[in-house]
């Protein structure tokens, strides 16, 4: 994972995605905004304790950066299920300049231009899809459930129904989330991830203690993909820790809940604004 400048605002991207001309993507850190104090800077909740101008401008900043403006945003609802909302330009602003008319929707897919998918983290896994053949994209939030329940299958599953995707063609990108060392859980969670996982449940699942485990969420997410079949040399893991590295992310766990939220999101370009090179600023370095 590659961090850089996008027209001023600090930004995490995939080089493998930044790849295709014809989709723009980025994953937000906690640097570049206006937010106070835990909130500090770039926080993208409005449901934390924040100050809502605050957030709204830190949107703005955003949205400048991926050249839109704010009404062109569509937020999931999540809940840490594994429903996937199909959006179309009916849905544009939903979430950000109106409100949202669904809920319990933690993954989005489309293939219309200029629409922004925005799904949001603080430790969970953010999972995005780019279908190259039929210019079509997804976004998702998986949280432990959502991993557990094989939400990135659910978005394959969608993509191949709605927009007539072969899971061949799919590129996927695992983003920054909590990693394995940090990721202590009890044994009932531990048992879910051994039921998912079983053949692989080794290398998912560390025993730390004879009361506490450790969880790969990267890797099963991975397995979840490779599952669905998307071809393993497609996806990229971007293997930054939101809790290892809580002084440029936000993390739920490291602060005890006290943060703001990281944004991820993908978009279609618009025909008049395709790029014949990247639309940023050199490269401050591999992440």
């Amino acid at each position: 994972m590659e961090q850089i400048s996008m027209k001023g605002l600090p930004a995490l991207v995939f080089p493998e995605l930044a790849a295709f001309p014809f989709v723009s993507h980025l994953f937000t850190t906690r640097q570049g905004g206006v937010s106070e104090g835990e909130f500090s800077s770039l926080n993208l909740s409005f449901t934390r304790g924040d100050k809502e101008e605050a957030v709204i401008e830190n949107f703005r900043r955003v949205a400048n950066a991926l050249s839109v403006t704010l009404d062109r945003f569509v937020f999931t609802d999540q809940t840490h299920g594994t429903v996937v909302g199909h959006v179309t330009k009916e849905d544009a602003g939903k979430g950000l300049t109106r409100e949202k008319d669904y809920e319990g929707v933690d993954a989005l897919i489309t293939d219309t231009p200029g629409l922004v998918l925005s799904a949001f983290f603080a430790d969970c896994v953010p999972l995005f899809f780019v279908d190259p053949v039929h210019k079509a994209i997804g976004l998702a939030h998986a949280g432990w459930r959502g991993t557990v329940g094989r939400i990135g299958e659910a978005v394959v599953r969608e993509m191949e129904y709605a927009f007539g995707t072969d899971p061949q063609d799919i590129h996927a990108a695992i983003g920054p989330s909590i990693c394995q060392s940090c990721f202590e859980v009890d044994a009932d969670v531990a048992l879910q991830f051994r039921e998912a996982f079983m053949r692989d449940e080794r290398a998912v699942i560390r025993r730390k203690n004879d009361e506490k485990y450790e969880i790969d969420l990267w890797y099963a997410n991975e397995i979840v993909l490779t599952d669905a079949g998307v071809p393993f040399d497609q996806i990229t893991v971007g293997a930054l820790c939101t809790s290892c590295r809580k002084n440029l992310l936000f993390s739920h766990r490291a602060t005890k809940g006290r943060r703001g939220n990281l944004g991820a999101f993908l978009m279609i370009r618009e025909p008049r604004f395709a790029r014949t090179g990247h639309n940023r600023a050199p490269a401050a370095g591999l992440i």
